[in-house]
């Protein structure tokens, strides 16, 4: 049975998104149809995908004169919970179709998350019937885990399509953040595993959510910058703090160093991190944030930016990719170039 996992509050960081010119809205379908199932033959029942302009294009302004993104390599985004109210107004699971949470979607996590990998590769990121952000604490745990059985067959059917119409034989590498990485492990687990489309899984960056260390049967952490067919994963806390639901996790989660991706090196300052992004999409703040892994999280000193006297959570669980934003970039093309090199 899936494991229902508790995440606290998350940090209201980047809910005001903006890109300027580079986003085209392709949201505007509204037919709040919960139990319809999605055509992913019909480009509106994706966030990101290579056909279409969508927010994961976009690229930070100092980045956009050196851009060259290549088409060899696909990446197969899952994003996280945009599903947040608490009355559940659809029930448990998100209409595929709603408007407003799908631009809640595409100008938060495909902007802010799924555009770090638009230069290594063709972004595809299917929309699905999420399941509520409560369904991780339910009063009814039966309907809660019926919810990510819903949520995780949309995703499925989704990686099926994608395999037969777009795939083509290329490379893959599975991303996800929050509930996006709760339903990529039962994906790779499914379809990867021990699988001969294992042959060619680059890496994973299953972030957000504790993986643990035996989860996988044939796919390892991934203990260097350079390794492939290997997954990544962590989940940021201000440094000092465990949350109570970490400490009652009774296993060992695999937790990758975000900016020196070596378990030789579990610790680095954040003089080290070459870049963030913010509120603010098209500025790059160095120095950010360090990361330490220290046993199932990862830990960092307060995030360093102006302003930051009024962030008091020590959950930095909304920022996880944000603030390794440029090292998740190279890595992913490290790993990239390294699996061509096999």
């Amino acid at each position: 049975m899936q494991r229902i996992i508790l995440v606290s509050s998350v940090i209201l960081l980047f809910t005001s998104c903006s890109a300027g010119k580079h986003i085209v809205d392709n949201s505007e379908y509204n037919f709040r149809s919960v139990n319809a199932l999605p055509d992913y033959g019909n480009l509106n029942y994706w966030a990101a995908h290579p056909w279409k302009h969508d927010p994961s294009d976009s690229v930070p302004l100092p980045l956009q004169k050196n851009y060259q993104p290549d088409s060899t390599i696909d990446i197969f985004f899952l994003y996280p919970t945009s599903y947040t109210d608490r009355t559940m107004p659809y029930g448990w699971n998100a209409p595929i179709d709603d408007s407003a949470i799908n631009r809640k979607t595409d100008y938060n996590s495909i902007l802010y998350q799924a555009s770090i990998f638009n230069e290594a590769g063709r972004v595809f990121a299917p929309r699905y019937r999420q399941a509520n952000y409560f369904a991780y604490f339910p009063s009814d745990t039966a309907a809660a885990l019926a919810a990510f059985d819903t949520a995780y067959n949309d995703i499925k059917n989704a990686f099926e399509y994608y395999l037969e119409h777009y795939n083509a034989g290329r490379p893959i590498v599975i991303a996800a953040h929050s509930q996006g990485s709760t339903h990529a492990k039962r994906l790779i687990k499914e379809f990867f595993d021990g699988k001969p489309l294992q042959n060619r899984l680059v890496a994973a960056y299953i972030v957000g959510m504790p993986l643990e260390q035996d989860y996988f049967s044939n796919i390892p952490p991934c203990n260097t910058a350079l390794q492939t067919g290997c997954v990544c994963s962590w989940r940021t806390f201000k440094d000092g703090y465990t949350d109570e639901f970490v400490s009652k996790e009774n296993f060992q989660a695999i937790v990758t160093n975000p900016l020196t991706w070596d378990t030789a090196q579990p610790s680095v300052s954040r003089k080290t991190n070459e870049g963030s992004i913010l509120l603010k999409f098209n500025k790059i703040k160095k120095r950010v944030a360090g990361a330490t892994v220290h046993e199932n999280i990862l830990w960092t000193a307060k995030p360093h930016f102006f302003g930051n006297i009024f962030l008091k959570t020590p959950n930095y669980h909304i920022a996880d990719y944000n603030f390794y934003y440029m090292s998740v970039r190279k890595n992913v093309q490290q790993r990239i170039n390294a699996f061509w090199k096999k």
